[in-house]
C-alpha cells in the first residue's frame, strides 16, 4: 500500500473544509435498502487495485441491481499511489464517490475530518454484531462507526517450490534461525538470483520485525507523540532487516511495488508477499502457477509465527454522498455472508468474521496467514498517522535506506524519530 499524501498542512485544511461542508443529516440515515424512486441514478464505488476479484464483482453487481432496479453501479478501480491525495480531493467535492475502499489505518484520518458518514446506527443491519473485534477497531473513531471492516491480511513468505527442491529443502522453516539457514542454502543454489527478494523500503515487513522485537514506531505520553526507532529493540529490528535484505538483489531505495514482476522470472526463491500477488505472478508466468508455496513469517519460537502488520481495507460512505441510501444498500450486499465469503475465497484475505474462515480452505496463502493473524498488530490508529506516510516517508527515506547504505543506524533513527514526532503531533 504505497500512499503519497499532499503537504500535511494543505491536507488538514482541505479535510477540514470537507467537515465544514458535510451534511450532518446523512449521518443519521438508517435505511439499508433502496426503492424504485432511485431508478435512473448511478452509484459510484471506488475500489483499490487488487480489491476487485471478478467473481465477487459480478455477484455484488447482480445482487445490487436486483435490489435496486434501474440503478447503475459504476465501480472504478484506483491505484494506491497518491490515493490519499486523490480521496482527500474527492471528499471536498459536492459529488464525491458514494462508497470508498480505504486502507484501515487511514480510516481515522478521514473520519476525524468529517469526510465519512457516521454509520453507527447501521452497524447491526450491516452484520456488524459478528465482526471480528480486532478488524473492527480500525473502523471506529471516538466511539463511532465510520466504516465497515471488509477484509484483513498480512505478509507471509511466498516461495518457489522448484528452487526449494533444487536446494535440497524438504520442509518449510518454523523459526527465523531455520529460515536464515535455508536462505544460506538457497543463495548458493544454481538458478537462484535472490534467496530473498526484499526491497529496502518495504516498511510494512519492517513493522512486523519491530513488533516482534517488542518495539514501536512511536509512543504517546500525555498527548504527545515521540518517535522510538532509536530504541535498542528497534535498532535490533533494523539490523535484522538489513541481514535479510542482503540475501537478494532487490534495490535498497525502492518499495515492494511491482516486486511480483521479479518473482515471475523464476529465479527468486522467496519473497515477503500478499496473497493477491500469487495470481498476478501466475497470470504473467503460467509455468509458475503450481510452483508457489507459502509459510508464515517465522519468529524465534517454533510453533509461533512472527508478528506482522495487519493490513486491510474498510468500506465507507462519503459524508457528502448524494446517494446515501443506495450506498447503504451496497454495503449491506457487499458484506453479506455470501459475498464476504466469496471475496475471501477469491482474494485469500481474511473475512470480517471468523464464521466465514471456511471459505479460505485450500488457499495456501490464507492458511499460512490465518496462523499469523492472532500475532498481528497495527500502526497507531490516530488521524495524524497518515502524515507519517506522507512522501517522503521518514521510516524509509531517513532510516531504512540510509541504514542499508551503511550510514549510522543511531543517527538515522534519530532523524526519523524527529520527523515522525513532528508529523504525528501536527494539529489536525
Amino acid at each position: 500500500m504505497n500512499r503519497r499524501l499532499i503537504a500535511a498542512i494543505g491536507t488538514a485544511a482541505l479535510l477540514f473544509s470537507v467537515a465544514a461542508c458535510s451534511s450532518s443529516s446523512k449521518s443519521t440515515a438508517t435505511s439499508g435498502s433502496s426503492s424504485t424512486s432511485a431508478s435512473g441514478k448511478t452509484l459510484t464505488v471506488w475500489l483499490m487495485t487488487g480489491d476487485n476479484p471478478a467473481g465477487w464483482v459480478s455477484s455484488v453487481t447482480a445482487d445490487f441491481k436486483a435490489a435496486n432496479p434501474g440503478v447503475k453501479l459504476n465501480i472504478q478501480i484506483q491505484q494506491w499511489t497518491n490515493i490519499v491525495q486523490k480521496v482527500t480531493a474527492a471528499l471536498s467535492q459536492n459529488n464525491p464517490p458514494d462508497v470508498i475502499d480505504i486502507g484501515n489505518t487511514q480510516t481515522p484520518y478521514y473520519a476525524a475530518a468529517g469526510g465519512l458518514m457516521d454509520i453507527t446506527a447501521l452497524k447491526s443491519a450491516l452484520g456488524g454484531d459478528g465482526w471480528t473485534a480486532s478488524m473492527n477497531g480500525s473502523a471506529v473513531y471516538n466511539g463511532k462507526q465510520y466504516a465497515a471492516p471488509w477484509y484483513a491480511g498480512g505478509r507471509a513468505v511466498m516461495y518457489n517450490k522448484k528452487l526449494w527442491a533444487a536446494a535440497g529443502l524438504t520442509s518449510t522453516p518454523t523459526t527465523m534461525a531455520e529460515y536464515i539457514s535455508d536462505l544460506n542454502k538457497l543463495k548458493t543454489t544454481s538458478g537462484v538470483q535472490s534467496a530473498l527478494y526484499l526491497p529496502g523500503q518495504y516498511w510494512y515487513f519492517f513493522d512486523g520485525l519491530l513488533q516482534q522485537a517488542g518495539a514501536n514506531i512511536a509512543t504517546q505520553s500525555g498527548g504527545t507523540w515521540t518517535g522510538t526507532l532509536s530504541s535498542p529493540a528497534a535498532l535490533a529490528a533494523a539490523q535484522q532487516f538489513k541481514t535479510l535484505q542482503a540475501y537478494g538483489t532487490a534495490p535498497k531505495d525502492q518499495t515492494e511495488t511491482n516486486q511480483d514482476s521479479f518473482f515471475e522470472k523464476g529465479n527468486v526463491a522467496t519473497m515477503i508477499a500478499m496473497g493477491y500477488e500469487q495470481a498476478t505472478i501466475a497470470a504473467a508466468a503460467p509455468s509458475l502457477a503450481n510452483e508457489i508455496g507459502w509459510f508464515p513469517i517465522p519468529s524465534d519460537t517454533a510453533g509461533t509465527p512472527g508478528k506482522t502488520f495487519l493490513g486491510g481495507s474498510n468500506l465507507a460512505i462519503s459524508a457528502k454522498s448524494q446517494n446515501a441510501t443506495l450506498a447503504q444498500s451496497f454495503l449491506k450486499i457487499a458484506l453479506d455472508q455470501k459475498n464476504e465469503s466469496m471475496f475471501a475465497k477469491d482474494s485469500g484475505f481474511l473475512p470480517n468474521t471468523s464464521a466465514d474462515y471456511s471459505a479460505l480452505a485450500g488457499n495456501a496463502y490464507a492458511e499460512a496467514y490465518e496462523q499469523a493473524a492472532p500475532e498481528a498488530g497495527y500502526t497507531p490508529l490516530v488521524p495524524t498517522w497518515a502524515n507519517v506516510e506522507n512522501a517522503p516517508n521518514p521510516i524509509t527515506t531517513l532510516f531504512l535506506t540510509p541504514v542499508l547504505e551503511g550510514k549510522s543506524p543511531a543517527s538515522s533513527a534519530a532523524a526519523a524519530d524527529a520527523q515522525i514526532a513532528t508529523r504525528l503531533n501536527q494539529q489536525q
